[in-house]
């Protein structure tokens, strides 16, 4: 978790060519261990048979899914990505361009029905999708691309739902990209067994053993879902998404995988490209993908998006005074960042399974049930990096992490609150 803040040269992607990911034959362990706990259906025994069958109709059609066009055609494929009217459901459409492109401004605007998304009447009901990112396709492979868009009217306002475009206007300011803001995001997910949404590996509305083996569990009574890991990391790293590691979670079925660090807009961009292709894999496995912050009631840890978040001035010498300072101005804007931190993370902050309560803002070094953990690296050598551990794990990293930026580097609070707030955190500043 602590790496992703470390240096790294790979916060600028580029566009070479590795070969596409492997065949949906890599799903083959995944449904074989489904059937295997549990009563399948005919449509999932077909699932399994089919993956097995070289002459069967799904391998004819994957074929032609692996087909490699570049020797006969300089057109490519583009998958347009945008947030649907949830804001947090991900919708996407392809289109065919002319020839390879490298950068999103030689990409055209595109648009579609948003009263179909829950975005717009059906009287006006035409969005516009603006090209922000570019990431290779692994699914795809050759030239072809993913493109992360955000949304527009067609007069070129942002609808309610893009927020990327605040997020972007904060980055942009003077004295924000001055500091340079390093992220890195820790997403959690919970993978599902489909039709009776509960856990993938565990007995149909029934329990395993309690929490304790299975954090960076090894082995089959340990560990379910780490094809979904593997697959979803590869693919990200051929994508070009700065993921920098991933690990079975505390609950038995959840996991995590780490994005950064990154800069600015770019972690946001990241993320959610990341998440992207993490629910086309689960699609083809047939799993369902849940980013729930509590996917099971009791005794079961819930699912979060720990931020972790330094500037320039953090990790220069005398950081942490700057880190105080910045966990000064958290505090007197608790509430304002619970309340963009994600639906239904009051069932998850309740001061229980390394949380600390959603009412209550508190700090501290190396403690898991604070709302913002400090590493003893970071005090021992004067300077770093914070963690932010109240972000749920379906929050939208565009908000938080622009929400961040605002708080510790553009608002200024009163001197009275300044000092109130010092005394009651016992801070220094």
């Amino acid at each position: 978790m602590a790496q992703i803040l470390a240096a790294s040269p790979a916060c600028q992607m580029r566009l070479n060519k590795p070969s596409s990911i492997a065949s949906s034959k890599l799903w083959n362990s995944v449904v074989l261990k489904q059937k295997k706990q549990s009563s399948t259906s005919k449509v999932r025994s077909f699932k399994v048979m089919a993956l097995q069958s070289d002459n069967s109709t799904i391998n004819r059609v994957e074929s032609l899914l692996n087909l490699d066009t570049k020797p006969f055609t300089d057109r490519i494929i583009a998958e347009y990505i945008w947030i649907g009217g949830s804001g947090i459901d991900l919708r996407s459409k392809s289109r065919t361009l002319e020839k390879p492109v490298e950068d999103p401004s030689e990409l055209p605007k595109w648009n579609y029905d948003g009263s179909s998304t829950g975005q717009a009447p059906g009287e006006d009901s035409e969005v516009i999708l603006y090209p922000q990112a570019i990431f290779r396709d692994p699914f795809r492979g050759g030239n072809n691309i993913l493109v992360i868009c955000d949304t527009y009217t067609p007069a070129g306002e942002p609808i309610p739902t893009n927020k990327r475009a605040k997020a972007a206007e904060i980055f942009s300011n003077k004295k924000v990209n001055e500091e340079i803001p390093w992220f890195g995001i820790e997403q959690e997910y919970t993978l599902l067994q489909p039709n009776v949404n509960w856990p993938l590996g565990w007995p149909v509305g029934a329990y395993p053993g309690p929490q304790g083996p299975y954090y960076c569990g090894v082995g089959a009574e340990k560990s379910w879902g780490r094809d979904i890991s593997d697959a979803h990391y590869k693919a990200c790293l051929y994508a070009g998404i700065n993921i920098s590691g991933t690990n079975g979670e505390v609950m038995p079925g959840q996991w995590e995988f780490q994005v950064g660090p990154s800069v600015g807009i770019e972690a946001g961009d990241h993320v959610w490209c990341a998440r992207y292709l993490l629910e086309r894999i689960t699609e083809q496995a047939g799993v369902v993908l849940t980013l729930d912050p509590k996917p099971i009631e009791g005794d079961w840890n819930g699912a979060g998006c720990h931020t972790n978040y330094s500037t320039k001035s953090m990790r220069e010498e005398g950081g942490f005074e700057v880190i105080k300072k910045a966990i000064l101005n958290l505090s007197l804007r608790h509430m304002d960042h619970i309340s963009a931190y994600g639906e239904g993370n009051e069932r998850r902050l309740t001061g229980k399974h390394e949380t600390a309560s959603i009412d209550q803002f508190s700090w501290g070094v190396a403690n898991r049930g604070c709302s913002i953990r400090v590493g003893r690296d970071t005090e021992k050598k004067g300077k770093g990096y914070l963690e932010d551990r109240r972000p749920a794990s379906n929050m939208d990293p565009y908000v938080v992490t622009s929400l961040l930026a605002e708080t510790t580097l553009l608002w200024e609070p009163t001197l009275e609150a300044e000092a109130l707030a010092a005394q009651k955190l016992s801070l220094k500043v």
